[in-house]
C-alpha cells in the first residue's frame, strides 16, 4: 500500500512540474561479493548461473539510470580474475584457489561496458580473511610471509606497517590495472579495521622495527602515515601505468568530529577516519593523490548525530578541485524500518535533490546492487522516471586530461533509415573516441546540448537504425564524441531525417 502511494505521489509530482536532470552526474552501485552479498547469490553456482544472475543485475541498473558499477573484485586477498599473485576466492565455488572456469572481471567489465557504464575495480586493501579459522588456499602469500599477517578480532589483516605488504598490495592493483581495460581502481573504507573495544590492533613489531622517526606515544601519527604512504604510492603507479585510470576512494562519512578537531564535522558519530581508520582522506585530496572521494553518507536527513546534510554541506569544502560524490544507503530504506525516516518514499530522493543543489557534489552512489530488487518505497520507479530519466555523462576531470576528441566526421542519412558517421583516427589513447552521443530535436526547436532530453542515444557504434514512422516529422539529429574520460568534442552539424 506504502509503495502504491509513493507512486500516486510521483505522478503527481511529475505532473505538477518538470525539473530538469544535469547533463553530467555520477550515477553508480555498489556490487559487493564479501560474503556474496549482491553476487553471486551463492558460492558454487554454474558458470551459466552467475553470468545470468550478472546479466539481470547489470540490465535493472541499466533500468533504473546507472552509468558505472563498483565492482569488488578483491574482498579479501583473492581474486574475481586468473592471477599469478593471489588466489581464485572462495565466493565463486566454495573453495578457496579453485578456477570458475572463466574470468568473471573481464566478464564484468565487457558486459558494463557494452552498456556505456564505468567500471570500478574495487579492492579491499589489507583484509586477508573475514574469518581467521578460514582455510586459505594453497600457495597464498601468507604461508610463505606469516610476519606479514595479524590477527585482530576474528579476522586476518596485512599489517599496513609493513612496506613490504603496502609493495604487495601495489603489485597486486598494478596487475590488475595493466591487464585489464578498467575505467577506475577503487578502495572503500577499510584500511586499518574499525576498533575493537578492549583489544589493541597487534602491530607492536612492525612499529619498532620501522618506526620512521616516531616516538612511543606517536603511533597513531605512524599508523596514519603507513596508509597515507599506500595511497601515495598507489596513485603514483596508476598514473604511470594508465594515466587515465582514476583512482577513487569511499570512506566512513565522517573524517572528524568537531569536537576532537575544529575543521571536523558538527557530528558526534562513534567513529571517525582520522581518528580509528587512521585515513587521513583530506590529506589525501589537498595533496591531489585522489580523483575522487565518495564520501559514504549513510545517515538519514536530521540524523542527531550525524546529519546527512551537515554533511553534505561540510564534504564540499574537502573536494580541492578534485571530483566529489555522495554514497547513499539504499539499504536502510525499508516499509519494515523501525527509524520513521528509513519508511518514508521521499528520504533517498530527497538526499539527491539536496545534493544536486551543491555544486561541488557530483553524483551519487548507491550501496548495494541487490537492494534494486526489494520494496524500497518507489524509489526505482522515482529514478527511471524522474530523477535519472534521461541519461547522464560522467563528469569529466579535466587535471587528467582536458583535451577532446575530434568531431565525427561525415555525419549524413544513409540508405534506409540510418544516420551514419565515421570516427577521427588517432594513435593518442586519451583522444580516441570511444563512444558518441546522438542528439534528436524536432525541426523547429531551439537545440539546447545541455537539455538532456535531446540526448536520444549514447552508442559505441558508428550508425544509428532509426525507427519508421507515418507521421512524417522533420528531425534534426547531431552527433558528438567522448573519450576515455567524457571529455566531448564539439557537435557536428544537424542532418534533417523525416520520421
Amino acid at each position: 500500500m506504502r509503495s502504491k502511494l509513493c507512486l500516486v505521489l510521483l505522478l503527481f509530482s511529475l505532473s505538477s512540474f518538470s525539473q530538469q536532470n544535469p547533463k553530467r552526474e555520477f550515477r553508480a552501485a555498489w556490487v559487493a561479493t564479501v560474503s556474496n552479498i549482491d553476487w553471486p547469490s551463492k558460492q558454487g553456482l554454474s558458470i551459466a548461473l552467475q553470468q545470468q544472475e550478472a546479466l539481470v543485475l547489470l540490465n535493472k541498473l541499466q533500468q533504473v539510470g546507472m552509468n558505472a558499477v563498483i565492482f569488488q573484485m578483491r574482498p579479501a586477498s583473492d581474486a574475481f580474475y586468473p592471477s599469478d599473485i593471489e588466489p581464485w576466492s572462495r565466493y565463486l565455488t566454495g573453495i578457496p584457489g579453485q578456477d570458475p572456469g572463466y574470468d568473471p572481471l573481464q566478464f564484468w567489465i565487457d558486459e558494463c561496458h557494452k552498456r556505456n557504464m564505468e567500471f570500478h575495480a574495487w579492492f579491499n586493501p589489507f583484509r586477508v580473511a573475514l574469518k581467521y579459522d578460514e582455510p586459505l588456499a594453497s600457495g597464498h602469500i601468507a604461508f610463505d610471509n606469516e610476519d606479514w599477517v595479524v590477527k585482530y578480532g576474528n579476522s586476518l589483516y596485512f599489517d599496513p606497517g609493513l612496506p613490504e605488504t603496502r609493495q604487495f598490495i601495489t603489485d597486486v592493483v598494478i596487475d590488475v590495472v595493466r591487464r585489464y581495460d578498467v575505467d577506475a581502481v577503487h578502495f572503500d573504507d577499510y584500511f586499518y579495521p574499525y576498533p575493537i573495544i578492549g583489544e589493541a590492533f597487534p602491530d607492536t613489531l612492525s612499529f619498532r622495527k620501522y618506526r620512521r622517526g616516531y616516538a612511543d606515544e606517536q603511533l597513531e601519527d605512524w599508523r596514519r602515515e603507513n596508509v597515507d604512504l599506500t595511497i601515495e604510492k598507489l596513485s603514483m603507479a596508476i598514473k604511470s601505468v594508465k594515466p587515465w585510470v582514476k583512482f577513487g576512494i569511499s570512506p566512513f562519512g565522517v573524517w572528524r568530529n568537531i569536537a576532537d578537531d575544529e575543521r571536523g564535522s558538527l557530528t558526534s558519530a562513534g567513529n571517525t577516519n582520522y581518528d580509528h581508520l587512521y585515513a587521513d582522506v583530506i590529506k589525501w585530496m589537498e595533496n591531489g593523490w585522489l580523483d575522487y572521494l565518495l564520501p559514504q553518507l549513510y545517515w538519514h536527513i536530521g540524523h542527531p548525530a550525524a546529519n546527512f546534510e551537515t554533511l553534505s554541506n561540510w564534504w564540499k569544502h574537502h573536494a580541492y578541485n578534485r571530483a566529489l560524490y555522495v554514497g547513499h544507503s539504499v539499504y536502510k530504506c525499508d516499509p519494515a524500518s523501525s527509524i520513521l525516516e528509513w519508511r518514508q518514499c521521499s528520504q533517498l530522493p530527497d538526499q539527491i535533490r539536496l545534493t544536486r543543489k551543491i555544486q561541488e557534489i557530483g553524483g551519487s552512489a548507491f550501496y548495494s546492487a541487490k537492494h534494486f530488487y526489494r520494496d524500497i518505497i518507489g524509489f526505482q520507479d522515482t529514478l527511471e522516471t524522474k530523477l535519472y530519466a534521461d541519461p547522464a555523462l560522467v563528469p569529466e576531470m579535466p587535471w587528467i586530461d582536458n583535451q577532446p576528441p575530434a568531431t565525427p566526421r561525415k555525419v549524413k542519412k544513409g540508405w534506409g533509415k540510418v544516420l551514419k558517421w565515421k570516427p577521427d583516427k588517432t594513435e593518442n589513447e586519451l583522444d580516441k573516441a570511444v563512444r558518441y552521443i546522438v542528439y534528436k530535436n524536432k525541426v523547429g526547436e531551439v537545440f539546447d546540448p545541455n537539455d538532456t532530453r535531446y540526448i536520444s542515444l549514447i552508442t559505441k557504434e558508428t550508425k544509428l537504425s532509426l525507427n519508421k514512422r507515418t507521421n512524417k516529422i522533420e528531425y534534426e539529429f547531431r552527433v558528438s564524441a567522448l573519450d576515455r574520460l567524457h571529455n566531448e568534442s564539439q557537435i557536428s552539424d544537424p542532418v534533417i531525417i523525416k520520421l
